[in-house]
C-alpha cells in the first residue's frame, strides 16, 4: 500500500458540488492499494498513519501523533499513486490493485480507522471527487508498506 499524508487544518470531499465528508484538524490520507496487498498491509499502514509523530507538542516540535491530538482522518482512495510514468507519456497503472482487491482493502482500512478514531470521513471509491484542504505546515509524508 502507498499513502500520501497531508497534515490539514481542515479538509472536505465533494462529488458534483455536494460535500460528502469533512474533517477539522488532522490528516488527509490519499490511499493507493497495490495488486499484491493483503490485510497485513492494511494493519501495518494504519498503525503507521495513526502513530506517526508529525503534530506539534508544547515546544512546537513534531512529537505528537494523530491519536495524541485526537485529530480527524479523511481517507480518499487514489489508484493513481501507483502510476508508472518512466516510459512514454501515458502512465501505466499495472501495479494498482483492480477493484475486486482494492475495494475490500480500502473499506477495511476505513473500518479499522473508525474503530480507533472518532472523526473519520471518506471519499467514494472510484468516483470523481473534489478534495479541498487547508494544509497545516505544509507537512506532506509519503508512506509505503515494506516490500514483501
Amino acid at each position: 500500500m502507498r499513502a500520501v499524508l497531508q497534515r490539514v487544518k481542515r479538509c472536505s470531499v465533494s462529488i458534483n458540488g455536494e460535500v460528502i465528508g469533512a474533517i477539522g484538524p488532522g490528516l488527509l490520507v490519499l490511499l493507493g492499494v497495490h495488486r499484491d496487498d493483503t490485510e497485513a498491509e492494511v494493519d501495518w499502514l494504519l498503525g503507521k498513519v495513526l502513530g506517526l509523530r508529525i503534530f506539534a507538542d508544547e515546544q512546537d516540535k513534531m512529537n505528537r501523533s494523530l491519536l495524541d491530538i485526537g485529530g480527524g482522518l479523511m481517507i480518499v482512495s487514489q489508484f493513481t499513486l501507483y502510476a508508472d510514468a518512466r516510459r512514454g507519456r501515458r502512465p501505466s497503472f499495472d501495479d494498482a490493485a483492480p477493484p475486486a482487491i482494492a475495494v475490500p482493502l480500502y473499506e477495511s482500512f476505513c473500518a479499522k480507522a473508525r474503530a480507533q478514531i472518532a472523526e473519520v470521513a471518506t471519499g467514494v471509491f472510484g468516483a470523481m471527487m473534489d478534495v479541498e484542504l487547508v494544509n497545516d505546515g505544509p507537512v506532506t509524508i509519503l508512506l509505503d508498506t515494506p516490500p514483501k
